[in-house]
């Protein structure tokens, strides 16, 4: 439901969703940490400078974000006004670009499993050469944007954490800094769980951060609570740059060593995790061509291939001591922010974009809501272990891939890059990762029950590039 207008210079926007949890745990979720990132589009994420506190009245939060239709960035500063658990709460703008902003957050009980929030804006628009009536209109259809994803989002994560059931669980995390980790790490803090970022910053003194340095083999696990799960993420970027003899030995190395040094230590705590959740990726099957491939099939000859054998095999000591060790070969994992979606973006929206090579390579891709999900999902699932397909169950060729990225950024895509200009430009890598063809099926996940949040391709680039035709916002 929504409601915009405007009245004596305030515009007044409401709009209002059903949660499938009780009112008290829809406010709770708000209240924990990474709500806010969680809510954040990711075709123009806001970046948090600095918080103090929560939801809490008084608490404040510093964001970076765009001010209008420019690319320039400024700085907003917030303060909570109103706290009323479960019912309501309420924020209002310090400093930014409105003449006046006030955001309340309604909770209304429908049950005991359901509750609808109903987000409320009033806000004045600054003295501007752009404030009249079109930069009304502009913000009226960014607020109807970016409350469609958060409402999708909250709703989806909440059936996600229902799901997984009431229990807190202490988790460590490497790579928690990257594409992966930093969408994980909110989803399970909103969650409830506590989350341990394992950073290479000597000296850290933050309580959810502990200390390593995988070169020298140091890794500081001392005096941690039991952690009940471990996420692996950790790894040298391999879509970036030509793969130079410094780079592939770098790719190897921030892979094998990395892991073999953290599934040795976890493998003597005592308790042990019950879980480790590593890293790995659909490179370990190589160049495919058409062959639907599943867990079973063997690796690949190539060397991304080796890698990823390599990277799995480095795991062993966990799943030697009893641990139960899930191996999650992540496919192309879709994003505005990063990776290969964000690469593609600016020429597409240029109208510049089209197939690499002749376009038939397959393409397993994944939205980024699914990859996290699915590793919270693998998290608890006791019967997942081994080797574990991260894609979405409908790859498609590349040539696919570009037509409907177009059309949902409403743009041509004609301009084909000649597979001569790729092996020219990016040598082995541009052979094995955008002209190979490796079509993969999650035949494991889906088998284990997992719900796929985004299992087309148009939905899912609509979802995170916040693309949605008219009258479906």
């Amino acid at each position: 439901m929504t409601a915009p207008r405007k009245a004596e210079g305030l515009l007044e926007f409401t709009r209002s969703v059903e949660l499938p949890v009780s009112q008290s745990k829809a406010f709770r979720w708000h209240a924990r940490p990474g709500a806010l990132q969680r809510l954040s589009p990711p075709w123009d994420p806001v970046e948090v400078v600095a918080e103090s506190g929560t939801i809490e009245a008084g608490a404040r939060v510093t964001l970076r974000l765009k001010a209008g239709p420019l690319p320039a960035r400024m700085t907003w500063q917030a303060v909570h006004t109103r706290y009323e658990p479960p019912h309501l709460f309420q924020d209002r703008q310090e400093k930014g670009p409105f003449a006046f902003w006030e955001h309340t957050h309604v909770f209304h009980r429908l049950g005991d499993k359901a509750c609808r929030l109903e987000d409320r804006i009033r806000c004045r628009l600054p003295v501007h050469p752009w404030s009249g009536m079109a930069a009304a209109g502009w913000l009226r259809r960014r607020l109807e944007r970016i409350f469609t994803y958060r409402h999708n989002t909250l709703a989806e994560d909440l059936k996600a954490h229902s799901r997984f059931g009431q229990r807190s669980l202490t988790i460590l995390v490497s790579g928690a800094s990257g594409l992966v980790g930093s969408a994980l790490v909110p989803m399970l803090t909103t969650g409830g769980h506590r989350v341990i970022r394992l950073v290479r910053r000597p000296g850290s003194k933050r309580p959810n951060e502990r200390f390593w340095d995988p070169a020298a083999g140091f890794i500081d696990l001392q005096g941690l609570p039991p952690i009940d799960a471990v996420v692996h993420l950790s790894g040298e970027n391999i879509g970036k740059g030509r793969w130079t003899p410094a780079k592939k030995k770098l790719i190897i190395t921030s892979r094998d060593r990395t892991t073999s040094l953290l599934a040795t230590a976890i493998a003597g705590l005592d308790p042990r995790p019950q879980a480790f959740l590593c890293a790995s990726a659909i490179g370990f099957y190589g160049d495919r061509g058409g062959k639907p491939l599943s867990e079973e099939d063997a690796c690949g000859i190539d060397f991304i291939s080796g890698v990823c054998s390599r990277w799995e095999k480095a795991a062993s000591p966990a799943r030697q001591a009893g641990i139960r060790t899930v191996l999650l070969r992540i496919g192309i994992a879709l994003s505005p922010r990063a990776g290969a979606l964000a690469r593609m973006l600016p020429l597409f929206r240029l109208g510049l974009g089209g197939p690499m090579g002749d376009g038939g390579q397959y393409m397993s891709w994944i939205g980024i809501d699914d990859v996290i999900g699915a590793i919270y999902w693998a998290m608890g699932c006791q019967n997942l272990e081994g080797p574990v397909n991260l894609v979405a169950p409908a790859p498609v060729t590349n040539a696919e891939f570009t037509a409907v990225l177009a059309r949902v950024l409403g743009r041509r895509a004609r301009l084909r890059v000649p597979a001569a200009a790729i092996r020219m430009l990016y040598g082995q890598m541009g052979r094995e990762i955008v002209l190979a063809s490796t079509r993969v099926l999650p035949e494991k996940l889906l088998a284990s029950g997992y719900r796929f949040r985004h299992p087309d391709l148009e939905d899912v680039l609509r979802h995170l590039l916040g693309r949605w035709p008219m009258g479906k916002i």
